[in-house]
């Protein structure tokens, strides 16, 4: 292969690599943003992270015209060809995580009344966990770092275990009070939103250990939501 074509095909993964930081960049301001303005139900802002998704689905659109351009002119093999088909999953994943944040933020359009502080600081707390994970993972990916990757796959089982505690503590709310069941469904869906963020940057986290060794990891992935097979006491199965 001649320098030249080295030389392009370099300025190529560079120009896909700035496009996947400036996405990540705008997705990881939607999710800071959406946890704000469900927080202190600020529709204002919660308006801002819904107009910012076009920009995110306007640039995995970018990635993937990129990316396979640069396939049918490189053809490139083994590492190379990689990087090119982790860009394109990755682009994937942010773009849900995007997706994920600007449904949370529509969930500030419908609650009106105070939120408990309670329920509230926990849905929260899981918005900063996630947040943290995907800054963490974003930072990896750039770095190509399979072992950094390999943490936040492996914490994302504090996210799930939190989830989980909300999970039951918001339906105790409904159960006690029915006046509660909308405001707390909301809260359901923003905290599950959060749950499947943690998962998307667990999928990237795998797509970096294949980047980088060629290969799927080999344990299982560390899932501990078990809100789908709970049941809940003082419910029939006719209820369920």
């Amino acid at each position: 292969m001649s320098d030249h074509i080295v030389k392009a095909y370099d300025e190529d993964l560079s120009q896909l690599k700035t496009m996947l930081a400036q996405m990540g960049g705008i997705v990881e301001q939607q999710l800071d943003d959406a946890i704000d303005a469900l927080y202190r139900r600020d529709t204002v802002l919660a308006d801002r992270v819904i107009q910012d998704d076009e920009k995110v689905d306007m640039l995995e659109h970018q990635i993937e015209e990129k990316a396979i351009l640069t396939i049918a002119k490189r053809q490139p093999l083994a590492r190379d060809l990689r990087e090119i088909m982790v860009a394109i999953r990755v682009a994937s994943d942010l773009e849900r995580i995007g997706d994920l944040a600007k449904n949370t933020a529509k969930r500030t359009h419908a609650i009106s009344e105070q939120l408990p502080r309670k329920l509230m600081a926990g849905v929260t707390r899981m918005g900063r966990m996630a947040q943290a994970e995907l800054k963490s993972i974003l930072d990896a990916y750039a770095r190509s770092d399979a072992a950094m990757a390999l943490e936040v796959w492996r914490s994302d089982e504090d996210l799930d275990a939190l989830y989980n505690s909300i999970f039951r503590e918001l339906l105790t709310y409904m159960m006690e009070d029915p006046r509660n069941i909308s405001l707390c469904t909301h809260l359901l869906f923003g905290a599950k939103n959060m749950e499947r963020i943690g998962d998307h940057a667990t999928n990237i986290a795998e797509n970096i250990h294949y980047l980088v060794h060629g290969k799927p990891l080999a344990e299982g992935r560390p899932k501990k939501d078990v809100t789908s097979s709970l049941r809940i006491e003082g419910f029939r199965p006719s209820d369920e």
